[in-house]
């Protein structure tokens, strides 16, 4: 299994892009989210997923690993092939991704071009249980938490708080006490605050 890739970018569009490695060019199936972060970009690493079939090798490519996990965890559904997980990492970040399924919203992803109802439905009963694992990758909005804040959401997920309780826990502790600057204070304030 390739890991990654780093080289250097020769050629770039919102599904696909060119990796120059020592004068070889690899071919990487990206999503419109991994081209967001490339797009003025000369050279860079991505993570990748290598798709083996009869007919086929096939490359992809995610600017970080929440995405690839998310990719591997969305392809592993019965019914959601590879074009389909690029297709929702494509219209929906991988945090939205995980907030819809996490909070049962299967309607959120029927928005997304081939998956339906029933995808939807199943998306939602068979990664609920895995997803909160990954959301702990996750900065506490979608804007990028305070790092002492995002440190204070994974140790409490780590207690086995869920992530929904901890992150509002957290919110309310920071609101109150803005002068909070250490992540044991926000830990403890936010334990009381449960």
């Amino acid at each position: 299994m390739i890991a990654y890739i780093s080289g250097k970018f020769t050629y770039k569009n919102p599904a696909v892009v060119y990796v120059e490695v020592q004068g070889i060019g690899y071919e990487v199936n990206i999503s419109l989210n991994t081209y967001s972060h490339i797009q003025k970009l000369t050279g860079g690493k991505l993570y990748t997923y290598l798709q083996i079939k009869e007919d086929a090798h096939t490359l992809y490519g995610f600017f970080d690993t929440f995405e690839k996990e998310m990719f591997v965890m969305l392809i592993s559904v019965s019914g959601v092939g590879a074009a389909t997980a690029r297709m929702m990492l494509s219209n929906m970040r991988p945090d939205e991704i995980s907030k819809a399924i996490i909070q049962n919203n299967s309607a959120i992803l029927e928005r997304v071009k081939g998956i339906g109802r029933k995808t939807a439905e199943r998306l939602v009963l068979e990664l609920r249980d895995k997803m909160p694992k990954l959301a702990t990758n996750l900065p506490i909005d979608a804007s990028g938490g305070n790092t002492f804040e995002l440190d204070a959401l994974n140790a409490l997920v780590a207690l086995g708080i869920t992530r929904p309780v901890a992150e509002q826990a957290i919110k309310k502790v920071v609101i109150s006490n803005p002068t909070i600057n250490t992540l044991e204070e926000i830990i403890k304030n936010a334990l009381k605050a449960i």
